[in-house]
């Protein structure tokens, strides 16, 4: 496996945002993809498309936490039925929802961008980082579980 590099994920993932290229949770499930060189179909992005602004501009779930708990669940998580290991898959993603809410208080998107327009620098800037921060916390998670 090629060496993975945390804060190369954290850019890559912010620029994807940053450019337009992809929004919050699309950037995350396909950087994690790329990097760690999952075989994984590329529909695997597609399938991260509603979850932006909050589930498809809902406001609710910060989207950056959806697509990184989709990446876990591409890593660690079951396709075969009553598999066991969705509880690995379990236990990863509430940690990964567990830092977040710790740092920013809430998973919310309304409550996250209150005051903020959609769009806007601010709102941006704010996206972009929780993009970044998520997409680098995935990627520490997949490592360590990886040994």
């Amino acid at each position: 496996m090629k060496s993975i590099n945390t804060e190369s994920i954290r850019k890559k993932a912010e620029d994807y945002y940053r450019e337009g290229d992809f929004f919050c949770s699309e950037a995350i499930v396909k950087v994690i993809k790329d990097e760690f060189a999952l075989p994984i179909p590329d529909a695997a992005i597609a399938m991260a498309s509603g979850f932006p602004v909050g589930m498809g501009g809902s406001g609710c779930t910060c989207g950056a936490i959806a697509g990184g708990i989709m990446a876990i669940g591409m890593v660690f998580g079951r396709t075969e039925a009553k598999d066991p290991k969705v509880n690995k898959a379990m236990e990863l993603a509430k940690e990964l929802h567990d830092t977040f809410k710790d740092k920013h208080g809430c998973l919310c998107c309304r409550v996250l961008t209150r005051g903020m327009e959609l769009g806007s620098p601010e709102h941006m800037k704010q996206c972009i980082s929780f993009t970044g921060e998520v997409a680098a916390e995935t990627a520490k998670i997949i490592l360590r579980e990886r040994g």
